[in-house]
């Protein structure tokens, strides 16, 4: 089976809008772009389960909060815990969200379903060893999982991915 054949198989869990969707793609494919692997609703330590996790070949951690109207980051502060879990957060939101609304302590990028930018550099906050190599492995073994069950849609995998 290609890669084209597995991703557009790719279950679409309901919970995201069609703008949240369109963001979530764009930024992957740019974050992809500047050479990190991407992760899309990870499970953190904490808990919390990140819109975007992307990974360098360095090993640095990005963590993207996607928000897709003014009400949906208003309504949503969970956020604040993210950057526990990451070298640099970022926002990604559409051109109509004003983005005086977004914390300066944050990066931000604007996103469409083909492409985004970003329009305001995070700040770096290394993490620890300990909590890096936590993140690191939970990356991989999600996308372990989801990959098999791509590959074996019959399989044992669906509720853990």
């Amino acid at each position: 089976m290609s890669l084209s054949a597995l991703a557009s198989s790719l279950p679409v869990d309901g919970r995201q809008s069609a703008t949240a969707l369109a963001i979530a793609r764009g930024t992957a494919r740019y974050l992809h772009a500047l050479g990190y692997c991407v992760v899309a609703e990870l499970p953190l330590p904490s808990g919390r389960r990140a819109d975007l996790v992307a990974l360098g070949g360095d090993g640095e951690i990005i963590i993207v909060e996607i928000k897709s109207s003014v009400a949906d980051f208003r309504a949503d502060q969970k956020w604040m815990e993210y950057r526990l879990h990451c070298d640099r957060l970022f926002f990604a939101t559409i051109v109509d969200v004003p983005c005086e609304i977004f914390p300066p302590d944050a990066g931000l990028i604007m996103a469409d379903a083909f492409g985004a930018m970003i329009v305001a550099e995070a700040p770096e906050h290394r993490l620890a060893a300990a909590t890096r190599k936590t993140v690191m492995l939970r990356f991989a073994h999600a996308a372990a999982l989801r990959l098999q069950a791509l590959a074996d849609p019959q399989g044992p995998y669906a509720g853990e991915v």
